[in-house]
């Protein structure tokens, strides 16, 4: 679009709004004046309550509207102008980033057969290179795949999956151009370094049987992530005449495949956020093309999980067990299923591994995981030890069914991620790679710690914190960064972070508040944040918040608040609720309009949600979203300074709700702060190659650091 076209189609729709105040509080340009959006008033009813609204017209997801796309573009230019004012802190942080993080770098290896596989990255270059070496690691590199030269010619490149087949000569890798998270699967013979003709799309998942010819594979509808079609692929055919051998019509599931770890079944397994079940096949079939079997019909609120071990199945299952235990069964009688695992009420069951001679049971204590191993020829059993209270475990790929070996990643958030080989049998525990920060790191000079927050209803919630001894003081004076997400049970972790440096080296105190909706604490926190009780995710980080404010950590003009996707709907209520806790928020991909998203009942995937916030075409539910959406309850008050992102492409959250909630916001707020939408062309994860997220990073970073007067 010209340039002179773009400002007469603002003037006809936009207003303006003096922003002096602005400028003058923050050494902002005068000139700089954020657009304000036109109000067509619309409403709808339900359960007798007329919801109002001016800003529905930008609900477009043909993404066609020329008048919702020349908002967008208004938007982005008071955002550019606003963000190009701390263009040169932007650009420090960025090189600091940089230059603590090899541009070089070669990660662990891991051992699978005759191989040896690792990723690296070169100078320069945004994305990973995938390689192996032959028996030795002193072998010549094989290149499997180079993203760097993939990604050529795109603005945007994402590889999802990657699976090898068994005999490890061919790959199957899918790619995603738009961010959309649609892929398209390649197969490359990996010797001839060439793709065979098969070209499928869209794909979301791929796994191989055993005849190494063999391809399962599953496509998303075409509303919305959330799988619908499973099909069976042989390499050589036209996939216009594969195999459909599974269908989900409930759009509250989606599938994936997977294979177990001896390799003897393909898995296919559908879930929703509360049920489960599995379908399995021989993998060994030649050629497999039989009919799954379904091992267990879905109940509802049961999930189970399920791997082999020779003719035994270990399931890790929920029934009766909030926090999870598991059984065994014989593959002779599969209803009879035996105790290996008891529920215990404290201890959360976070997943399981099981190899020849071994089960591995990551178990969760007090928010941490803990290794446990059963030796399955002689009973006994031990834990993982690890030097530190508060860490991160993370198992790593390991493929050998038949090893002692159990590759594992750990960190805190003192201490640098490291990768180690673990010996099961003899626990010798054998340092990989621990990831340098360059130019030097002395965890002595940081401190981490763990307080506790007590929330509205007594609860004691977890804030895990870090910050550098000779810049701290506890008086008030340090500015915070308080990251938090409490959504659909995702956990965040306390590890470390070399980009972080940036704020512990200004004097910020950074903080994870780990509030219910997370399974921080086992099942029941996750449950304690989710339907009639999600206010307790917003009221727990308010609570924290406040903890950090009265123990003077910080001061209310200091605290930053940040959250992303779930949690930036998180950042829009506690903005709603209480604006002067925090002297800036930022809220990226945030979930903004989520009682608006609920009611489209048609949308794929709607269902999926229901599960973690409620139909809201049931009263009970309705009134209680009405009663904390982030977009309905926008009032008139001051605001603190703001700045929020989205993802055009986004197909978890769209694009239109932050959208939305800026334009009201901008409309009905008080105060002179800053408010700023940044629309990007990519997806829910914003733009791709590492460079690309440094600078989002720094460029999130700056702005905190300006809007909070930090020198």
């Amino acid at each position: 679009m010209k340039r002179g076209i773009f400002v007469i189609c603002v003037i006809l729709f936009l207003g303006y709004c003096t922003s002096q105040k602005i400028q003058e509080k923050y050494s902002l340009s005068p000139s700089i004046i954020p657009p304000v959006a036109k109000k067509i008033p619309t409403s709808v009813t339900l359960h007798g309550v007329e919801l109002k609204d001016d800003y529905a017209w930008m609900i477009d997801d043909t993404r066609s509207d020329s008048t919702v796309i020349e908002y967008i573009e208004a938007e982005n230019l008071y955002a550019e102008k606003i963000l190009s004012e701390m263009s040169a802190l932007k650009d420090t942080i960025f090189n600091e980033i940089i230059s603590r993080i090899s541009e070089e770098d070669v990660n662990a290896p891991t051992h699978w057969g005759d191989y040896y596989y690792y990723s690296r990255r070169e100078e320069g270059k945004p994305y990973l290179i995938y390689c192996r070496k032959f028996h030795s690691l002193s072998a010549p590199e094989k290149i499997v795949l180079d993203m760097n030269a993939l990604a050529e010619g795109y603005e945007f490149f994402s590889v999802g999956r990657r699976e090898y087949s068994p005999d490890q000569q061919l790959l199957a890798y899918t790619v995603d151009t738009t961010g959309d998270e649609r892929f398209t699967l390649y197969i490359k013979d990996i010797e001839a370094d060439t793709l065979l003709a098969e070209e499928v799309y869209p794909v979301n998942d791929v796994e191989w049987a055993n005849d190494n010819i063999t391809i399962f594979y599953v496509t998303p509808n075409e509303e919305n992530l959330k799988s619908k079609l499973a099909y069976r692929h042989v390499l050589g055919t036209d996939p216009a005449h594969d195999e459909l051998i599974y269908r989900e019509n409930d759009n509250a599931f989606y599938m994936g495949f997977g294979r177990t770890r001896s390799n003897d079944y393909i898995v296919l397994g559908t879930n929703s956020k509360t049920t489960s079940e599995v379908r399995f096949l021989d993998a060994n079939e030649s050629p497999p093309g039989g009919v799954f079997s379904l091992f267990k019909p879905r109940k509802q609120g049961v999930k189970y999980y399920m791997t082999n071990n020779g003719d035994t199945w270990y399931i890790r299952n929920n029934e009766s067990a909030p926090n999870y235990k598991i059984m065994t069964s014989k593959f002779s009688e599969p209803l009879k299923w035996d105790t290996f695992i008891s529920h215990n009420d404290s201890i959360y069951i976070d997943g399981f591994d099981v190899f020849e001679k071994y089960v591995v049971v990551y178990e969760q204590h007090s928010g941490v995981i803990k290794p446990h191993i059963f030796f399955l020829e002689d009973g006994t059993d031990y834990y993982m030890t690890f030097p530190e209270k508060v860490y991160v475990y993370y198992d790593r790929w390991t493929p050998d069914f038949k090893t002692d070996t159990l590759y594992f990643s750990y960190s805190s958030l003192t201490t640098p991620s490291s990768v180690y080989a673990y010996n099961m049998k003899t626990k010798e525990r054998k340092l990989l790679k621990r990831y340098e920060v360059i130019g030097g790191f002395d965890p002595d000079e940081y401190q981490s710690e763990q307080v506790y927050a007590t929330s509205y209803d007594g609860t004691k919630v977890p804030i895990s914190l870090v910050y550098k001894n000779d810049l701290f003081k506890k008086d008030g004076s340090n500015p915070l960064y308080l990251h938090a997400y409490g959504a659909y049970g995702s956990s965040r972790n306390a590890g470390f972070s070399r980009i972080r440096i940036s704020l512990l080296d200004r004097g910020f105190v950074y903080a994870i508040a780990h509030v219910r909706g997370g399974k921080e604490k086992g099942e029941q926190w996750y449950e304690q944040g989710k339907l009639l009780n999600k206010k307790n995710t917003f009221l727990d980080y308010i609570a924290c918040a406040e903890y950090l404010i009265k123990n003077k950590y910080t001061c209310p003009e200091k605290l930053a608040a940040f959250g992303a996707s779930a949690g930036g709907m998180l950042m829009g209520v506690v903005a709603n609720w209480r604006p002067d806790l925090f002297g800036a928020i930022v809220a990226e991909v945030p979930s903004m309009d989520k009682l608006t998203v609920l009611l489209d009942s048609t949308a794929s995937g709607t269902k999926y949600h229901y599960e973690e916030l409620g139909n809201p075409y049931e009263k009970e539910y309705f009134d209680y979203l009405l009663s904390w959406d982030t977009y309905q309850n926008i009032k008139e008050q001051a605001y603190p300074n703001m700045m929020l992102t989205a993802g055009y492409h986004d197909s978890r959250v769209r694009y239109w709700q932050p959208l939305r909630w800026v334009a009201k916001v901008r409309d009905m707020k008080t105060d002179n702060n800053v408010l700023l939408l940044k629309t990007n062309m990519a997806g829910h994860y914003g733009g791709s190659g590492r460079y690309t997220q440094y600078e989002d990073i720094a460029e999130r970073y700056a702005f905190i650091i300006r809007m909070l007067g930090v020198e």
